[in-house]
C-alpha cells in the first residue's frame, strides 16, 4: 500500500526543500509542542543526514546518547520510503534493539504520536526466532517438558490441518510469543541450519514463512538485524537462481543501527557451516537412488573420511571463554584429511553427473545434492588456503558444527552492498576513533562517504557519577556487589563481559538473599526480561549482551554495575585478528573494549532527568595499562576507590 507524504510537493517544487521544510518544522515547531526539548544536536544531524539523502551516499552519523538520533533517521526514511514508493530498511544490532524501537511507547509510537502519522512498519526477524514444527512437533510426542508442551498447545489449528485454505492462515511462532521458554530450551524447537526447508512438509504453513510474505508488502520501513540483512545479501543471488524471492525486498534506503557492528554480522553470514549429519544425511539419500556401484564407493570413502575428520575435530578443539567457539588447531593431520575429502567430493560431482544422465536420479535431488558438495567444497577451499578462513567447532547437546568464516569481507560487501546508488546512513554512538572514520569505512569496504559526529548534549557532570574499584579476587568483587545493590535498593544493571562470568556471580548469589527481584539474561525471552525489568521500579538486570541498544529512562535504571573491562574473547575470530595486527593490543583488543564500554556506560543516562552512578571492577595491572584511556572514553572523572 502507497501511503501519502505528511506535506505536500507541486508539480514546480522539488522534494528535498520540502522535505527540508518539513523536518524544520518537526524539530523546531511541532515536536517542542508536543513537550520534546529543541535540541540543537539533534537539528545538526537532521540536515547533515538529509546530505546524504539528497546525493545517495553512505552516511557515518556518529551522535551521542540523548542527540535523538532515532527520531532523525526514522523520520527520513519514512518520507523517502513514501516518496521512492520502496519501503526502507532498518537494519538493528540485534532483536533486542528492534524490539526498542517497536515496543509499546518506543520511537515509532512516539513519532507516531506526536506527529499524526500512522507508520506501516514490519518485522523480518531472524530464522532462528521462529518455531520449527519439523522438530517442535516430533519432540512433543516423547517430551514431558511443559514449557516445550505449551508451545505446542499454543500453535494454531490450521497449521496441523492440511485441509484449511490458504486465506485462513495468520503469522504465529515469533520467539517473543513465548518468554516462558529459557534459550537452552528455544534451541531444541527453533529452526536451525540443519533443516531443510525448501522440502519440508510444513513449508507453507510455517510460521517464518506466512511472515515473510507478510513483512514484504511493508508500506514504510521494515525493521531487522544486522545478521539478517547480511544473509539477505549472501543468499540474494542464490535465492533467484532456485527461483526464490530474496529474503528482503528492494528498498529505498538502508539504515544501520548501531553500525558499528556490522562488520561482525557481515562475517557470521558469510560462513560455511559443516554440521556432523548433514553430509551423512544428504549422502544417504544419495545412496537410497538406483545409483551406480562406482558412486556407491566414492560416497562410503567420503562418509569414512568425514567421520575421521570429526573426531579429530574434537579430540583437538580447545573451549574459550566468553565464547561458543572452541578453537581447533590447524594441525596437519587435519589439513590432509580436509584434502583428500576435497579431492573425494571432486569424483562424487562426476559421478554425480553419470548417474542424472542415466535418469535414475529425480532432477531435485540431482540439484540438492550437487548444490551441498559444492557449498562443502568452495568451504574447504577457504579452510585450505593459508590465511584466509577463521575456523571453530561448535558442540551442542545434539550436534557439532564446523565452522569456515573469511577473515575480510570488505570486498564482498563493496560490490554487493554499497556499490547500490542508495542511502546508507550509519548510526551510532561510537563510530569513530577520535573523530576519525576511516577504520569503519575500510573494513566495511566503503570508498568514499560523508561523516559528522556531535556529542551527547546531557549534561553528566550533574547526572553522572563513576566509582572505579581494583578488584583482588571475585568473591570480594561479589560482596561489592552485593552491597552496592543493597545501598541502591536494586535499580541497576548489570554487565558481564560473558556468560561464564555472569554465571560464576549466579552461583554466588544464590547463598545470598536480596530483597529486590534478580533477572537473568537467558532465562526467558529477552525483550520480555526488559519488559520486567523497566516496570519492576526495583529489579536488578544482570547480562553478557545488553551493553548496546538498552533504553530504561527513569528511576528503574540508576545504577551501572559493569563486573569487568569487556575485551573480545581469546576465540578464533579474534586471534585471527590480532595475528594480522602489528600492535593487537592497541590496534584490536583495546579499541574493542574501550567501544564497548562507551556503549555500557551509554546504558545509565537516557534523559536529561536521569541521574545515578556507573560502578566499574578492573584489576591493578589493567588499571595500570588502561586507566588513561578508559578515563578519556568517560564523560566524568572516575572516582577510584
Amino acid at each position: 500500500m502507497i501511503r501519502t507524504l505528511p506535506f505536500t510537493i507541486s508539480k514546480t517544487e522539488n522534494f528535498f526543500d520540502q522535505l527540508g521544510d518539513y523536518v524544520g518544522d518537526v524539530f523546531y515547531d511541532i515536536l517542542p509542542d508536543k513537550g520534546y526539548e529543541l535540541r540543537d544536536e539533534q537539528i545538526f544531524m537532521a540536515f547533515q543526514v538529509e546530505q546524504a539523502f539528497k546525493q545517495k551516499k553512505t552516511i557515518f552519523a556518529e551522535a551521542g546518547v540523548g542527540t535523538g538520533k532515532t527520531f532523525v533517521y526514522l523520520l527520513y526514511a519514512i518520507c523517502y520510503a513514501r516518496y521512492m514508493r520502496k519501503p526502507a530498511i532498518i537494519s538493528c544490532a540485534d532483536e533486542t534493539l528492534i524490539e526498542q524501537l517497536v515496543k509499546e511507547g518506543g520511537d515509532i509510537e512516539k513519532l507516531q504520536k506526536a506527529l499524526g502519522l500512522k507508520v506501516d512498519v514490519r518485522l523480518a526477524k531472524a530464522r532462528e526466532q521462529y518455531v520449527c514444527m519439523k522438530k517442535l512437533d516430533p519432540l512433543s510426542n516423547k517430551t514431558d517438558d511443559e514449557d516445550i508442551l505449551r508451545v505446542h498447545d499454543e500453535i494454531p489449528n490450521f497449521v496441523y490441518d492440511n485441509a484449511t485454505s490458504m486465506n485462513s492462515f495468520k503469522s504465529y511462532g515469533d520467539r517473543k510469543e513465548y518468554p516462558w521458554v529459557p534459550n537452552e530450551k528455544w534451541e531444541q524447537i527453533a529452526w536451525d541450519p540443519l533443516q531443510q526447508c525448501s522440502t519440508c512438509d510444513w513449508r507453507h504453513r510455517c510460521g517464518q514463512t506466512l511472515n515473510r510474505d507478510y513483512y514484504r508488502h511493508a508500506g514504510d520501513l521494515i525493521i531487522c538485524s544486522h545478521d539478517f540483512y547480511m544473509e539477505h545479501v549472501w543468499t540474494k543471488e542464490s535465492r533467484k537462481r532456485e527461483g526464490q524471492l530474496p529474503l528482503l525486498p528492494e528498498a529505498s534506503c538502508v539504515v544501520f543501527d548501531e553500525g558499528h557492528l556490522l562488520e561482525f554480522a557481515a562475517q557470521k553470514a558469510l560462513t560455511y557451516r559443516f554440521h556432523s549429519e548433514t553430509l551423512t544425511t544428504v549422502l544417504t539419500g544419495y545412496m537410497n537412488q538406483d545409483v551406480r556401484e562406482e558412486s556407491l564407493y566414492a560416497i562410503e570413502e567420503l562418509l569414512s573420511l568425514h567421520d575421521e575428520w570429526f573426531d579429530i575435530l574434537r579430540d583437538t578443539a580447545v573451549q574459550v571463554e566468553g565464547s561458543q567457539r572452541r578453537e581447533v588447531p590447524r594441525t596437519k593431520e587435519m589439513q590432509v584429511l580436509a584434502r583428500k575429502m576435497d579431492k573425494q567430493v571432486q569424483i562424487i560431482l562426476e559421478q554425480l553427473v553419470f548417474d542424472s544422465e542415466l535418469f535414475v536420479l529425480e532432477d531435485y535431488h540431482v540439484k540438492m545434492i550437487e548444490e551441498y558438495l559444492e557449498f562443502f567444497s568452495y568451504g574447504l577451499a577457504i579452510l585450505l588456503k593459508e590465511d584466509e578462513g577463521i575456523f571453530w567447532l561448535e558442540e551442542h547437546a545434539s550436534e557439532t558444527s564446523f565452522v569456515i568464516m573469511p577473515r575480510l569481507v570488505e570486498d564482498i560487501l563493496k560490490k554487493e552492498v554499497f556499490s547500490q546508488s542508495i542511502p546508507f546512513i550509519f548510526s551510532s554512538a561510537t563510530l569513530s576513533r577520535n573523530k576519525d572514520f576511516s577504520y569503519m569505512s575500510n573494513s566495511l569496504g566503503i570508498e568514499e562517504a560523508l561523516s559528522f559526529s556531535v556529542e551527547s548534549p546531557f549534561d553528566y557532570d550533574e547526572q553522572m557519577k563513576i566509582i572505579g574499584h581494583v578488584d583482588q579476587h571475585e568473591e570480594q568483587k561479589w560482596s561489592e556487589f552485593a552491597e552496592a545493590l543493597q545501598v541502591n535498593g536494586g535499580r541497576s544493571l548489570i554487565l558481564f563481559s560473558s556468560v561464564e562470568e555472569m554465571n560464576r556471580f549466579r552461583s554466588w548469589s544464590t547463598s545470598h538473599s536480596f530483597s529486590f527481584p534478580m533477572i537473568y539474561e537467558g532465562d526467558g525471552e529477552i525483550s520480555e526480561a526488559v519488559k520486567e525489568f523497566q516496570h519492576n521500579e526495583t529489579a536488578v538486570l544482570c547480562s553478557y549482551h545488553l551493553w548496546e541498544g538498552l533504553d530504561v529512562p527513569g528511576t528503574s535504571l540508576t545504577q551501572v554495575l559493569i563486573s569487568s573491562l569487556p575485551f573480545p574473547p581469546q576465540d578464533p575470530v579474534f586471534k585471527a585478528k590480532r595475528m594480522h595486527a602489528s600492535n593487537p593490543l592497541e590496534e584490536i583488543d583495546a579499541p574493542y573494549m574501550l567501544l564497548r564500554l562507551r556503549q555500557g556506560i551509554g546504558r545509565l543516562i537516557r534523559s536529561s532527568e536521569d541521574k545515578g552512578m556507573v560502578q566499574l571492577w578492573l584489576t591493578q595491572q589493567e588499571k595500570e595499562m588502561h586507566e588513561t584511556n578508559i578515563q578519556q572514553v568517560f564523560p566524568v572523572s572516575i572516582d577510584w576507590k
